[in-house]
């Protein structure tokens, strides 16, 4: 599931836009951004404590979610890896001088990335440019006490590293399993459900073929077959025929391989816009093999939790104390204005738009690509490497909030695919999510997508939009006037570019995260791992990022000490 998000560090004039029903004003929602603590240089992270307000609206004893135990993924091959990855940090020899590494983007790239330099005895700098943690998992509190976030955000039992993240750092118990289950909307039944049942007794990928199987409501046998046999050369080819399939879009594939086109009207479409919120003519293939390979291969892949509460404080903040505590920096309101280099064209220093200076011994960016490309030094924008980045670009991505005025009852406690040509999925999350628990009214949160020509208009268009495509899911209980059910509040949060645009033959453009200048490194999910655009992505490449920079130790080291002699002289 793609990582949904925000622009940070450069404004790129798209900043998040978000407003609700009642016409909080900008000054309010600034106020419930602000977190504790600040210094000159912008906002200075201190103790959770300080960042945690409480909710005063229903205590805590009444929230009764009902979850699935953790489902066991410690001895799948993919969870042992990136668990061995972990330790090679915690275990690599401690440096007799600590490298100051200046990372730009407290997303999930730059967190990681902090977090396993730290570990391996290094001391990060991690600089945020808006005043909020997370990217594109970033999340806003209202006047109201109620959050809205950047994206709905699922965590797949195929995220290995970032199962692992949530163990190193004691928070398991904060991912609320749901049943393994895939659950489709009926658009010729509306208000009807098909689902993809996965039966906990038997192994992969036996339980995702007896899902598909079981399921005739969507699917009939004779295109269950065809599509099984255009699927042997994904199975039998393995990673390398996987690859392959990069020039190809997922339409195009479909039809290459005699695969009827309403497999892609009854499936793809919605698993398009979920991995990438675009459909499936614009999706390359690969995308959807890599996922599927993933679901079908580990028994819990497609096994899915959501976060219990919103992860700027229940995700991020417990990185961020963990890079603390271990010597390491996270500063907000520090947004990277420019690249300086010295005359070797190396980084000399992050220059920040509030004047000061950073200087560190190696430097990260681990902004969206995007960014990146704006503030890209006119000397190294003939490089190859960077060249290439020109054919990766965000995909615009809208995430909305409705309150309604009565508990909704035609929904599950569960991630839904809404099969609607203008929203991809949504959650009731008064159900799904024990902070936003709520046993009284319903807050849906839907992701609108494919959002490019809706990216620019207003909000009150994409609440109406939204409304409609409701009425057909919940026929019974909302109509596109409000006549049923009653709008009390909402939020839309726009994001012109988020996860890269997976299009066929992007994938040679994806950079390592070693770049060519020496000391300058990347991370991002749209630098080179598996895992594609989502948050596993974003994790692995900040622990790419370390590998290489902590492989790279003795030489900055080096390189530190005849600049600082350069300087003396």
């Amino acid at each position: 599931m793609a990582a949904c998000g925000c622009i940070s560090v450069s404004n790129f004039n798209c900043f998040l836009g978000a407003r609700n029903v009642s016409k909080h004003s900008p000054s309010d929602a600034t106020v419930s951004l602000s977190f504790a603590g600040s210094d000159s240089m912008g906002l200075t992270l201190r103790p959770t404590s300080t960042l945690s307000p409480k909710r005063n609206f229903f205590s805590p004893l009444r929230v009764v979610c009902a979850d699935y135990p953790r489902p066991e993924l410690e001895n799948t091959v993919n969870f042992i890896e990136a668990a061995y990855l972990s330790s090679t940090f915690r275990a690599s020899p401690r440096p007799l001088k600590p490298l100051k590494v200046v990372i730009a983007g407290a997303g999930l790239a730059g967190l990681s990335t902090a977090k396993y330099l730290a570990d391996a005895g290094h001391t990060p700098i991690l600089l945020e440019a808006r005043d909020v943690l997370g990217g594109k998992v970033a999340a806003w509190k209202d006047k109201d006490g109620d959050w809205y976030e950047t994206g709905l955000h699922i965590f797949f039992g195929a995220y290995p590293n970032v199962q692992n993240l949530f163990a190193e750092l004691g928070i398991s118990d904060r991912l609320q399993w749901k049943e393994h289950a895939m659950i489709f909307a009926m658009p010729n039944k509306p208000g009807e459900f098909s689902r993809f049942n996965f039966p906990d007794a038997l192994p992969a990928p036996l339980n995702g073929i007896w899902a598909i199987l079981r399921n005739n409501e969507m699917l009939t046998w004779p295109e269950k077959v065809k599509f099984a046999i255009g699927l042997l050369p994904a199975m039998l080819g393995g990673q390398a025929y996987v690859e392959a399939q990069d020039g190809l879009s997922v339409k195009d594939w479909m039809k290459k391989q005699g695969v009827p086109e309403r497999v892609t009207e009854e499936v793809f479409i919605a698993m398009s816009k979920a991995l990438n919120f675009i459909n499936p003519d614009e999706l390359s293939m690969q995308c959807i093999l890599i996922a599927l390979n993933r679901f079908l291969q580990e028994k819990h892949g497609s096994k899915m939790a959501f976060l219990d509460g919103n992860p700027p404080e229940r995700l991020c903040m417990p990185i961020v104390d963990h890079i603390q505590s271990l010597g390491g920096e996270v500063h907000l309101n520090s947004r990277v204005q420019k690249i300086e280099l010295n005359d070797d064209g190396t980084v000399k220093s992050f220059i920040l738009t509030n004047g000061k200076v950073m200087e560190g011994d190696a430097y990260v960016f681990a902004t969206p690509v995007d960014i990146l490309k704006l503030l890209l030094p006119d000397n190294w924008k003939g490089i190859p490497y960077f060249q290439r980045l020109d054919k990766l670009v965000g995909v615009p991505v809208i995430n909305v909030h409705i309150w309604f005025d009565r508990k909704l009852k035609n929904t599950y406690d569960h991630l839904l695919f809404s099969r609607s040509p203008l929203l991809s999925v949504y959650a009731d999350m008064s159900v799904t999510c024990k902070e936003y628990y709520n046993p009284n009214q319903s807050m849906l949160e839907l992701v609108f997508a494919p959002a490019e020509e809706w990216i620019s208009r207003s909000d009150e268009d994409i609440i109406q939009a939204t409304m409609s495509e409701l009425a057909k899911l919940f026929p019974d209980e909302i109509s596109a006037d409000q006549s049923k059910a009653k709008i009390l509040k909402y939020h839309v949060v726009k994001t012109p570019r988020s996860v890269y645009k997976t299009v066929p033959n992007c994938e040679p453009c994806r950079p390592i995260q070693r770049s060519p200048i020496e000391g300058f490194y990347l991370a991002g999910d749209y630098t080179k791992q598996k895992y594609l655009a989502s948050m596993e992505g974003a994790v692995l490449s900040g622990k790419f990022c370390a590998q290489a920079i902590v492989q790279d130790s003795e030489l900055l080291a080096v390189r530190g000490q005849k600049e600082m002699a350069k300087s003396a002289a």
